[in-house]
């Protein structure tokens, strides 16, 4: 067996660009998919830290019916009632390039076992309460490599904790405020266990203050972030596809090869299932080569990405993720068996067709160039297959993994047709072939598709998802930022810390404003689910901006009347529900007059008239307000909000910085997507070379012949690049419809499956464009090499072709 296994080996010896090439792409499909797998599983573990923070994830929690903070006394006349309760303040702190959410809690009123950092804050567990957090100035808590961000920056002494998440801190409520600059407020309170005997219902003695359930039982929050990673998995298993092309490319054409060694071993007396096993064995060691290798390079790659999928969680969902990566076993066992698989995956043709080699088959390999009908028209069949199930997943499949199994069997319908439709387009070119050398070309180019069809699959896979995410991106983006302009029609936004505050307040801004909108919301469960109730103002702001899909005649009227309402688009998919049907709402039965569109938010909401808003909710305080003044008058009234009430910067917003902001958060939230986009066309342009150098020792018997009649070996190499920017020039065609497909698949089905909302599909050619010339420059830079190999030929070498009979 040893001499066996070292005549299988000398395959790679002699060939070691063939091994290179084998290696490069199994380490870089790989690093693609590993590299994805460790964000996600650094942000899930965030998500778990982030969530058992405090206790939060199963502890009720009490706040202001209509949003903003409270005054700390409230947390103590509960607690005089009777009521358990924590306090709790939360505000982002900056301190130059950092910024931190800062959490400030009353540890003498939380259980030990809530308290960050297990039972105390000393520097052993268990170590109980700590002396320096509770007195002036206070220790801020936090994880190490944020506490040596914050070292000497902050008035109050940093302490690093192991375990704690990065990020974020912790300090005693008292610091927190007075860091903040919020004496005497709280954001909310924990209920930290039952009230005692008689103690009043919340409310009876805080009408304004709502119990809201424990914020593990509501997964909104888990459904976003749970889509945004399974995108990201989806688009991780894309580029270890296409990956996976140049490995198939590079087993297959060393089985080819390696032919006449089979049949040689077979008749020396090897059995199949020995040969089958020593090339499984051989296999295996390439491929945990390979993927330890991917593995580094996947690490590299995650921490790269890692702080724009953390700024994107952060931004957009609201999840706080750590930005240093931490290596965990399961990762690197999960990325070798993958590794595994994908090399078992790419060669089970070839293990195929050695089990099934007859004992006396020809020595002489088969011509890698030639593809028989009956492979073609296997792959013809399956890619019909393929669209059938796919056209079946669209009209009958539900939820997201039957959209991404939709996805995946249209493009790999398209990658299987490929093929064909290269043959019948070189065909259409022949005939319009005007002498010799021009038949020749066309016919010696349809002899070339075989060998370099997996290759250009794996550039028909990156175009598509370049083009399909592409347009799904410009098209959000292009919706996304007039649906901001409708909704933020207001030039400020404006919060009050309490009723009186509110009223003094509008008093102030009656004559400086041509319009103070209440913006005020209930809680209230909505067609089973948790949900918001808004109330809206009788006003043009609405009336002209908001951004409705669909509406019944005279809808803000109707509005206006108390009797109808409006839904977001969630609830409209999720009940089934549309303009004219009725709606069950706390204060009776209502008619929906219209559905408006509500991108980023995944629970159910409603918007009534404002009067029947305060007739229904009278306990809600009107805290909130969009003001209506002249543009340029904004940032005044602004500046004199915040001295003449005291209020903070987040209690004072113009439009322009909102807008700001949440295209920010926008565009970096595609950054991750944009460079998987990159790093999968870069590896199929790889595909595309490697395909190019693993068959131009091959291509000699072929050319010889030609050049022997007069054609230079300059004229060859031009026509070498000449068919390679052909090839990739139809390959893209073809990647224009189905990156389409894609873009739709993602924005009807997928998009809707996973947020519950649709985004209008806009079309960009300029894109398009931009993307064939950048695709014909990768395919001809990847055929510069073999073509200059081809002008470079010594004559002696294309002579030798024809020293012996083939």
């Amino acid at each position: 067996m040893g001499a066996a296994l070292g005549a299988l080996l000398s395959h790679w010896t002699r060939r070691p660009f063939q091994l290179l090439t084998l290696v490069i792409g199994l380490a870089t499909a790989t690093a693609l998919w590993s590299g994805v797998q460790a964000i996600n599983a650094q942000a899930r573990q965030s998500y778990a830290d982030a969530a058992n923070r405090l206790g939060e994830a199963d502890l009720p929690v009490i706040e202001a019916r209509g949003g903003g903070d409270l005054a700390q006394a409230r947390f103590i006349a509960l607690r005089r009632a009777g009521w358990q309760v924590a306090p709790i303040i939360e505000g982002q702190l900056a301190s130059g390039d950092t910024a931190i959410l800062l959490i400030g809690i009353d540890p003498l009123s939380m259980p030990p076992g809530r308290l960050p950092g297990g039972a105390g804050f000393g520097a052993e567990p268990g170590a109980g309460l700590d002396a320096d957090f509770l007195a002036p100035p206070g220790v801020l808590l936090t994880g190490p490599e944020t506490a040596s961000q914050l070292e000497g920056a902050l008035p109050v002494p940093v302490r690093a904790a192991e375990g704690m998440a990065e990020g974020r801190a912790y300090a005693d409520i008292g610091i927190a405020q007075r860091l903040l600059n919020r004496p005497g407020r709280i954001d909310r309170m924990l209920v930290t266990g039952p009230g005692s005997l008689g103690a009043p219902s919340l409310e009876r003695i805080a009408p304004d203050l709502a119990q809201r359930r424990p914020s593990g039982e509501d997964d909104a929050l888990g459904r976003l972030t749970d889509s945004f990673h399974l995108n990201l998995t989806a688009f991780g298993l894309l580029a270890f596809a296409v990956g996976l092309f140049i490995v198939r490319g590079a087993i297959g054409l060393a089985f080819e090869q390696r032919r006449p060694v089979f049949r040689t071993l077979r008749a020396l007396g090897v059995s199949r299932n020995a040969l089958l096993g020593l090339l499984a064995a051989e296999l295996a060691a390439l491929a945990l080569v390979s993927g330890a290798a991917g593995m580094g390079l996947g690490y590299l790659l995650a921490g790269l990405l890692l702080p724009d999928v953390a700024a994107t969680l952060r931004g957009l969902y609201g999840a706080q993720v750590e930005g240093a990566l931490s290596i965990r076993p399961a990762w690197w066992l999960a990325g070798l068996a993958i590794a595994l698989a994908g090399t078992a995956l790419a060669a089970a043709g070839s293990f195929w067709q050695v089990a099934r080699l007859p004992l006396l088959a020809p020595a002489q390999p088969r011509a890698w160039a030639l593809a028989s009908r009956k492979l073609l028209r296997g792959q013809q069949l399956a890619a019909l297959a393929l669209a059938a199930a796919a056209i079946a997943l669209a009209l009958w499949g539900s939820g997201l993994i039957a959209g991404f199994a939709l996805l995946g069997a249209a493009l790999l319908a398209a990658a299987l047709l490929l093929p064909s439709i290269l043959q019948g387009a070189l065909a259409l070119g022949a005939r319009t072939a005007r002498g010799v050398v021009q038949d020749w070309f066309w016919a010696d180019t349809r002899q070339q598709v075989p060998g370099l069809s997996l290759a250009l699959m794996a550039l028909l896979l990156a175009l598509s998802a370049n083009i399909g995410v592409g347009t799904m991106v410009s098209s959000f983006r292009l919706t996304f930022t007039g649906w901001l302009d409708q909704r933020l029609a207001a030039e400020l936004y404006v919060t009050a810390p309490d009723a009186e505050t509110a009223a003094r307040m509008r008093e102030y801004l009656a004559p400086r404003t041509g319009a103070i909108l209440p913006i005020v919301q209930a809680e209230a469960r909505i067609d089973g689910q948790p949900g918001a109730i808004y109330g809206v103002a009788d006003h043009a702001t609405y009336r002209r901006n908001w951004p409705l899909l669909g509406s019944v005649p005279g809808v803000w009227d109707r509005i206006a009347a108390g009797g109808s309402v409006l839904i977001n688009e969630q609830l409209s998919r999720r009940a089934g529900l549309v303009p004219g049907d009725k709606i069950d709402l706390p204060g009776g039965r209502f008619n929906i007059a219209g559905i408006y569109s509500d991108y980023g938010n995944p629970a159910p909401q409603v918007m009534m008239g404002l009067t029947r808003f305060e007739s229904e909710f009278p306990e809600v305080p009107q805290l909130r307000f969009a003001l209506r003044v002249p543009p340029e008058a904004a940032a005044d009234l602004a500046r004199a909000l915040r001295a003449q009430f005291g209020l903070g910067d987040d209690a004072v917003v113009d439009q322009a910085a909102v807008k700001a902001l949440s295209l920010a958060i926008f565009e970096r939230t595609f950054t991750v997507t944009a460079a998987l986009n990159v790093l999968t066309l870069s590896v199929a342009g790889l595909a595309i070379l490697t395909s190019l150098l693993t068959l131009g020792t091959m291509r000699l018997p072929q050319l010889a012949p030609v050049w022997s009649l007069g054609l230079t070996r300059a004229r060859l190499a031009r026509l070498e690049l000449t068919r390679a920017i052909l090839l990739a020039a139809i390959t893209f065609l073809a990647a224009v419809p189905t990156g389409l497909l894609l873009a739709w698949v993602l924005l009807s089905i997928i998009n809707v499956e996973a947020f519950g909302w649709r985004l209008p599909m806009h079309v960009f050619p300029g894109d398009w464009l931009r993307l064939g010339v950048l695709s014909l420059l990768a395919a001809a830079l990847a055929s510069l090499w073999p073509s200059i190999r081809i002008a470079r030929t010594p004559p002696s070498d294309l002579l030798k072709v024809f020293a012996n009979e083939r």
